[in-house]
């Protein structure tokens, strides 16, 4: 007997979680949505979905259950309580979790959908929601054999490359590792932009430089574009969430035993960074904080970095 047609609620409507809902509706796919604020919710109405009032209201009769959100406090505040997706979901259901968590909170929420009759698959995301939106993002799932098969029908819609890369956990691991590649090429642009300045080289013609350059990848090419026009407003990455994955990315290497001293001394200065004021725009505006540290001067920063923002929209 062939499976149901996927159903799917999607729980997080933010630049991924609503691209993502986009593409399942665009396929045919019914999509209920939820989301804390309205507006993605109203945005999510007018690209076909249905929407719910609450992660438990959308989850019902949902044979696939997608949550975005931002980190694990929120992961764990849409699973839990009377009104989380858990009361609400349906046995045999299958949780994709596709926010960048901490892999034990992963585990934690896996362990009360187990109580339900339902599976949960980590599922790592490579792509930004332009991605997402024409089913051209790089998916890696964690978790059992059969639960994986059954999320494939709907990670086969969003993704151009769908891998099982392991058991529960080994997709948000995966996720954690590519993204403190990212972030250490963040990083690596902001200073060297920096030092350019310094030495009297126009920032701008040496980011033009590394971005044509055989050093350069395709996100360090369209980040130093950013950087180059300041222009880091409609953010493809939030600063905050890639300082956030930097320090995910530390406490696990921690706990393996690892040292990642690289990794280390760019979580931190993304944590600076936030703490400037800049964490809601996109993370090529660490260049902004590692231009100018000075703790004197970090309110002018959140003020040229937003200034430059409201110039362009």
């Amino acid at each position: 007997m062939s499976p149901a047609a996927p159903r799917v609620a999607a729980i997080g409507l933010g630049n991924m979680g609503l691209a993502m809902a986009t593409r399942l509706a665009a396929q045919g796919v019914p999509v209920t949505g939820w989301n804390r604020g309205p507006e993605p919710l109203a945005a999510a109405a007018g690209v076909g979905c249905a929407t719910a009032p609450t992660p438990r209201a959308a989850v019902a009769g949902a044979t696939h259950v997608v949550v975005s959100v931002a980190d694990g406090p929120a992961f764990a505040a849409v699973a839990e309580g009377p009104e989380g997706f858990l009361e609400g979901l349906e046995p045999g259901a299958v949780v994709m979790a596709a926010s960048t968590v901490a892999p034990a909170a992963v585990r934690d929420v896996a362990e009360a959908v187990a109580g339900r009759r339902a599976s949960l698959v980590d599922t790592g995301l490579l792509g930004n929601p332009s991605h997402a939106a024409s089913g051209q993002l790089r998916v890696y799932l964690g978790g059992a054999d059969d639960a994986v098969a059954r999320a494939l029908p709907v990670a086969g819609l969003i993704g151009k490359e769908v891998r099982h890369v392991g058991p529960l956990g080994a997709g948000m691991r995966l996720k954690l590792v590519l993204n403190l590649v990212m972030g250490l090429e963040m990083q690596a642009l902001a200073e060297a932009t920096a030092l350019a300045g310094a030495l009297g080289v126009d920032p701008a013609e040496a980011l033009d430089v590394i971005g044509g350059s055989g050093f350069a990848s395709p996100v360090m090419a369209f980040k130093a574009r950013r950087i180059a026009t300041g222009r880091y407003d409609e953010p493809d990455f939030r600063l905050a969430l890639m300082a956030k994955d930097l320090g995910l990315a530390t406490s696990e290497a921690a706990e393996a035993g690892v040292d990642v001293p690289m990794t280390a001394a760019a979580a931190a200065a993304h944590a600076r960074a936030v703490a400037l004021g800049l964490g809601a725009l996109d993370g090529a505006a660490i260049a902004a904080a590692v231009a100018d540290p000075s703790p004197a001067t970090e309110p002018a920063h959140a003020r040229r970095a937003h200034r430059s923002v409201e110039e362009r929209t």
